[in-house]
């Protein structure tokens, strides 16, 4: 197989697919997502016979224990994908709303559309139910899409195209609406990145190096963020109930995810109070802490925070701690570490807040509550594509709407520019 005939073939095909689905109406849309929720239960046993065939290969070549969790297909994840189908079939459509209509001195009528994207190409390691999510989203807001999974998962990704491919044939639409790049040539990645006449725009969902390499390479522009370095600061005058439950929250609550609570900031007015509280808790999850030397001398025991440390996103039970004089040293410590993620303050002082909302430049920043609510579905979108820190387009969780653009509509009655 020539892998650049191959690429370009399916980009010739997703870019028709497009306008078949630019005409689809809702209904059209839904009823696919139905039926491959259908498939999908059905095929229930095929896919998890696929599934171990992939999960034999990984064990062969060694790979972790976290990787294979990931990987594997049980009835409860499959039984989770048909439903996340028929959840993003619930979600209203985005496509065709039309805002903002105004009637100009001219006589016409001036408005906004909203239109889907055209070609999506999304890049993702290891989790299969992401082929269901991905397709499932992408055609929901009227785009076609060619999704690159890890070679890791081939059999498991291709299975579930299968049920796919056929809950686009029942409901009419062409099957090549949604394709699965089936080659695990990792030149094909390389390929789509850079294939601007059929791609409109890459996602990748990955690990830091995959998502460094998509974004220095690809020709395409591309939804993405790299780090999740998030930052929980509580003030003075926060409520110190509450200030120890989002911190423990923030940190404790899943330790892999990109909207965990990496580096927390105390005011020094408070420290001597709230660390010895937290502390105990953290200790209790064997969480390792790390601090600079305000920090250590309130905490004694724990392990010195280097320069690195401030802009580690650890994934795990690991935990960086300053001391600073003030909302202004914390913004400034957020301006020069963030990862543009999400930053929260704990605080009971209005002006404080207004101006850490106003200030820190990130894709999320909160009052009063944890970063773990960062995602596409707690903030009501009913799922996510990822999470984009970018500024243009799509910023935070990247739903329906983020996989979408607006055009201007003009309704005009014959007049003509004088």
């Amino acid at each position: 197989m020539d892998v650049n005939e191959y690429m370009q073939s399916l980009g010739q095909h997703a870019r028709q697919a497009s306008r078949a689905l630019a005409r689809a109406g809702t209904e059209t849309k839904n009823k696919a997502l139905l039926a491959m929720a259908a498939e999908i239960r059905a095929a229930a046993e095929t896919l998890k016979l696929e599934n171990e065939r992939d999960l034999e290969a990984g064990r062969s070549k060694g790979l972790e224990a976290a990787l294979l969790d990931r990987l594997t297909l049980s009835d409860a994840r499959i039984e989770s994908m048909a439903e996340g189908l028929e959840q993003i079939a619930a979600l209203p459509d985005p496509v065709g709303e039309i805002s903002d209509m105004t009637y100009r001195p001219s006589g016409i009528q001036l408005g906004r559309m909203r239109v889907p994207l055209g070609v999506v190409g999304i890049i993702y390691e290891s989790r299969p139910n992401v082929t269901a999510d991905a397709a499932a989203l992408c055609l929901k807001s009227g785009n076609a899409t060619i999704l690159r999974g890890g070679s890791e998962a081939i059999h498991s990704n291709q299975a579930i195209a299968a049920c796919i491919r056929r809950g686009l044939e029942q409901a009419g639409l062409p099957e090549t609406a949604v394709q699965v790049v089936q080659t695990t040539d990792r030149a094909a990645v390389g390929h789509l990145i850079t294939m601007p006449e059929y791609v409109d725009v890459i996602v990748p969902r990955g690990g830091k190096s995959l998502i460094e390499r998509i974004s220095n390479e690809a020709k395409v522009p591309v939804i993405k963020h790299l780090d999740g370095i998030c930052h929980v600061y509580i003030d003075s005058e926060a409520d110190l109930d509450m200030a120890e439950e989002i911190a423990f929250n923030a940190k404790c609550h899943r330790y892999g995810v990109c909207n965990a609570m990496e580096t927390l900031l105390v005011d020094a007015a408070v420290a001597d109070t709230i660390l010895p509280r937290l502390a105990v808790r953290y200790g209790d999850e064997g969480v390792e802490l790390r601090g600079c030397s305000r920090t250590r001398a309130i905490l004694k025991d724990i392990n010195a925070a280097t320069d690195a440390d401030w802009d580690t996103e650890y994934l795990a039970p690991i935990l960086s701690i300053k001391i600073v004089d003030g909302v202004d040293e914390a913004m400034e410590h957020i301006h020069h570490h963030s990862s543009g993620h999400t930053e929260s303050i704990v605080t009971e002082n209005y002006q404080r807040a207004r101006r850490f909302l106003a200030e820190v430049d990130s894709s999320s920043v909160m009052v009063n509550a944890s970063t773990r609510f960062a995602d596409g579905f707690e903030y009501g979108l009913g799922a996510e594509i990822g999470i984009s820190t970018d500024k243009i387009h799509a910023r935070g969780p990247v739903g329906l709407e983020g996989l979408t653009s607006q055009k201007w509509i003009v309704l005009g009655s014959g007049q003509i520019r004088k």
